[in-house]
């Protein structure tokens, strides 16, 4: 399927205790039903691409959602037999796992570590009590602290903490709350996203009909910049938008690439080819057909006794499927790759991935950029400025085919 030999593996669990207001992932609450037989069509499923993904290797594993802890330890355990029985995984694979503070215990956290998950990540999204309540998360501030010493009491030496900014009425010392406690805990790793009102979810509601005020993105902005400065003060690096890795002396100090970072995030920063396993999961792989390298992207069906029918009457997954033509791929490649903030578009990775460097296909959208200061561009690389990271939005569009027609 594809020339390069690593592949990264993300395996959706579409269940969670409680839906959140802001979400649009593919999840359910209330599927308690529906969780053995989900197992059993994702094990399935990866039955299916064994031998047609035998020549990768399996280089970082994602257990997303959802929320996978809400799984029995037997579920977890059938999970882990079917991926090493169908894969070949690396000895060196980053095995990152999701878990919610409110649905774990030292049990369930000594299983995960027993499995082989090297990396947690935990999404606790605020230290503020309020917060937690407007987001309907269903745990508490203590619950976050509880899980987080219980992680590290059975082993788990590299943890993500994610977080939600800019929420409705949030202040600069609400969200200096959020950070000091984050910081208390030094977790190797923080992920921390900007709230959106997504359509079709209760947030969009609750904004439309007036309920909840709309996010401001000026102070969205400003809370973005505190965590900018406090986080490096802090001794973290900012290595993509939303993400900083615990900086490692000294080999952090000056590399593009923390050691910290999320490696199986990093494939997707990449353009590089993954496989998504359950419902509504994406996957991204090159083909090859009559000499010619073709790049497909394709998404499975999203509601959970759907897919799992057609997984058992062995039917298509597939809710669509595209060819990604040439150009749009290597705008997707300049989008991506633009959000790594040190890396950003590597010109060597870009060639190997595309046969053709970025400043010839883009050049007349590289010297605009670079002269608004929004780009810098040098023999090695393409990267956003700290302006242009503040208007990183503007900046992607203008690579794509539709913004230079």
């Amino acid at each position: 399927m594809s020339k390069l030999p690593h592949l990264g593996l993300y395996i959706h669990i579409p269940f969670c205790e409680r839906k959140c207001p802001y979400c649009d992932f593919n999840t359910y609450a209330g599927l308690e039903a529906l969780h053995q037989a989900t197992v059993d069509a994702l094990c399935a499923e990866m039955e299916r691409w064994a031998a047609r993904v035998a020549q990768y290797t399996i280089v970082t594993i994602f257990i997303g959602g959802g929320t996978p802890t809400v799984l029995e330890a037997r579920q977890l355990g059938q999970l882990f037999e079917t991926i090493h029985r169908c894969f070949r995984v690396a000895p060196t694979a980053e095995i990152t796992c999701e878990a919610n503070p409110g649905t774990v215990d030292q049990a369930k956290f000594a299983v995960l570590r027993k499995l082989g998950v090297n990396r947690l990540s935990m999404g606790v999204q605020s230290f503020r009590p309020d917060e937690l309540r407007f987001l309907g998360r269903i745990h508490s501030v203590e619950d976050v602290y509880t899980a987080y010493a219980t992680a590290r009491a059975v082993g788990f030496a590299n943890i993500n903490l994610d977080f939600i900014f800019g929420l409705p009425g949030q202040t600069e010392s609400d969200w200096q709350a959020t950070l000091d406690g984050a910081l208390t805990l030094a977790p190797e790793h923080l992920s921390l996203y900007s709230l959106i009102v997504e359509p079709d979810t209760p947030l969009f509601h609750w904004v439309e009909t007036g309920r909840s005020e709309a996010p401001d993105e000026d102070l969205a902005a400003t809370l973005y910049e505190m965590a900018l400065v406090q986080l490096s003060a802090a001794g973290y690096v900012h290595y993509e938008v939303s993400n900083w890795a615990r900086r490692l002396e000294p080999e952090d100090e000056h590399s593009e690439m923390p050691r910290l970072a999320c490696q199986h995030n990093l494939i997707y920063w990449r353009n590089q080819a993954y496989l998504g396993i359950g419902p509504g999961a994406h996957s991204h792989l090159h083909a090859h057909e009559g000499g010619l390298s073709v790049e497909r992207r394709w998404g499975n069906r999203k509601p959970v006794a759907g897919y799992n029918r057609r997984v058992q009457t062995g039917g298509p997954l597939e809710e669509f499927i595209e060819e990604i033509p040439p150009r749009l791929a290597m705008a997707e490649s300049m989008i991506v790759g633009l959000r790594l903030v040190r890396e950003g578009v590597r010109l060597d990775r870009f060639l190997a991935l595309h046969g053709v460097l970025p400043t010839a296909v883009f050049a007349d959208e590289l010297k605009q950029l670079h002269e608004a200061g929004l780009l810098t561009v040098d023999d090695e690389r393409v990267r956003l400025t700290r302006r242009g990271l503040l208007m990183g939005n503007q900046v992607f569009l203008q690579f794509l085919p539709e913004a230079s027609s």
